[in-house]
């Protein structure tokens, strides 16, 4: 009898731990997205998951891991490909650029958001950052001499991306003498996982 009643003990134990739920992996929540269960499926969740992701699209993909390097790297490339563009007041492409209107192509074509058209206007978008935390993909502005204002965007190592009056979209040191002296303020559009995560699926894409 006490063998029958410890037989029994042992199976509805090992009945009990089968229907433990998995734990989802911790993850870093400003660089990473979630992670899924790192337990080994069994052969029909895997055939499930692959009828759920085959055939897939850019925006069915979520990397398990994105860095925020990817930002000043998309940013780097938006410079590469605008680099030595002259600065004209009004212009929109690369015969002639002011900043304002760079900035729109950047977000656009480096992590598909829409800034408006004017500095006033991309000044009131996102959150107040402040200077001693910048991060590549922030707004930076200026209020230089004169009835405009400036913005540019901060690409890492002290440097931002911006179209000069002088000299055209070019790279600049915010440390500058003449950028430290104007510097007014700067806006994170977006927050950086959501930029980064962008990125990774345009990439993909």
């Amino acid at each position: 009898m006490l063998k029958c009643m410890a037989m029994g003990l042992v199976v509805g134990l090992t009945l009990t731990g089968c229907s433990t739920s998995p734990q989802e992996q911790r993850v870093n929540a400003q660089y990473s997205l979630p992670l899924v269960s790192q337990q080994t499926p069994s052969a029909s969740t895997t055939a499930s998951n692959s009828r759920r992701s085959a055939p897939g699209s850019a925006r069915d993909y979520v990397p398990t891991q994105v860095s925020p390097a990817i930002i000043r790297d998309a940013l780097l490339d938006e410079h590469e490909r605008w680099m030595g563009t002259p600065y004209t007041l009004g212009g929109t492409s690369r015969r002639g650029v002011d900043c304002s209107s760079l900035m729109q192509h950047v977000f656009t074509e480096a992590f598909s958001v829409d800034l408006p058209r004017t500095t006033e206007e991309q000044v009131q978008e996102g959150d107040w950052v402040s200077r001693t935390d910048l991060k590549a993909g922030d707004l930076v502005f200026f209020q230089p001499p004169g009835p405009y204002n400036h913005v540019g965007v901060y690409v890492g190592d002290g440097y931002f991306l911006h179209a000069s009056s002088s000299k055209g979209v070019k790279l600049s040191r915010l440390d500058n003498v003449y950028w430290g002296r104007y510097y007014w303020q700067a806006r994170r559009p977006m927050e950086r996982t959501q930029l980064a995560l962008r990125v990774a699926l345009s990439n993909e894409g």
